[in-house]
């Protein structure tokens, strides 16, 4: 009786260190990047506290606020966007089409890419002197317009088409497991009830999809938050800063301004937007206890 407990403090004194790297590592640093923006820290960090100066630097800056702007049109639309072709591109290869795996493989092989690379790809597919405008041009159709990464309006929506294409295929790839997974016979009953294939899919499969679109949501709204180099190898920012997101602000403070307390600022809000994001869904996905029946 006593070896378990006894197994379990030797697992938890073995488990310590590991825990104790972590709460160094990530824990600490958060806590220190917090600190940092409460000073007036430029090129080094200083102890020099000024409250909260920083934020309201932060908030007065038109870069700030059209970054943020930015992160929130393209987190809707690429989540949406990625979410939507890969499962029409999931459930295009669910009808066992021939080549499957050749498409499959193409389909998938973008995300294998670095942002870096997805970004040189569309910038130039969307340069109006050598990529989609000028082949179309020459092709007879001299009004056609395809500049979105120079274009002021469109530049935001260029980065929005870039992760797409390369994100796309990994939701493809779990919607297609989740898909293969469906059992054959409710194919089947949906057969002999007439219930149109649409309605079968939208109401019924995707439901049963729920776990792989929250995972997919996630691996999609991590790559949100980190949108640096797409934006970097597509726009640099620009035209201007119409393309601008916050993480290319706090890289840019960071190592290009040398204004560190600016960009702990800006990372410390980032920081608490995820998280108060992130804390309710946590909890009503995992912790909250089922209520008991008859409950108000």
């Amino acid at each position: 009786m006593t070896t378990r407990p006894r197994r379990l403090r030797m697992a938890t004194f073995v488990v310590l260190p590991a825990w104790a790297l972590v709460l160094a590592a990530y824990v600490g640093t958060m806590v220190w990047t917090m600190q940092i923006s409460f000073t007036d820290s430029k090129l080094l960090p200083v102890d020099t506290y000024v409250g909260f100066d920083q934020y309201e630097r932060l908030f007065s800056s038109t870069r700030w606020l059209v970054s943020l702007q930015n992160v929130a049109i393209f987190g809707v639309l690429f989540i949406a966007g990625s979410l939507v072709v890969g499962f029409l591109l999931a459930v295009a290869l669910d009808q066992h089409v021939r080549f499957e795996n050749t498409l499959r493989t193409i389909f998938l092989y973008p995300y294998a890419m670095s942002f870096i690379v997805t970004g040189l790809i569309w910038q130039w597919l969307m340069n109006p002197g050598l990529g989609i405008q000028k082949a179309v041009q020459n092709w007879g159709w001299e009004s056609f317009r395809f500049d979105w990464a120079v274009n002021r309006e469109m530049a935001i929506y260029a980065v929005v088409i870039a992760g797409i294409w390369q994100a796309s295929g990994l939701v493809m790839a779990l919607m297609l497991a989740g898909l293969r997974g469906i059992d054959a016979d409710l194919w089947k009953a949906t057969r002999i009830e007439g219930i149109p294939p649409w309605r079968v899919y939208l109401f019924i499969i995707v439901p049963m999809l729920r776990p792989l679109i929250i995972t997919a949501v996630v691996l999609l709204s991590i790559g949100v938050v980190k949108a640096f180099d797409l934006v970097v190898a597509l726009t640099s920012g620009g035209p201007g800063i119409a393309s601008e997101v916050p993480a290319k602000f706090i890289m840019d403070y960071l190592f290009t301004r040398q204004n560190i307390g600016l960009a702990t600022a800006a990372a410390t809000v980032m920081l608490i937007t995820v998280a108060s994001v992130l804390t309710p869904w946590l909890y009503f996905e995992y912790f909250r206890k089922a209520r008991p029946r008859g409950a108000a």
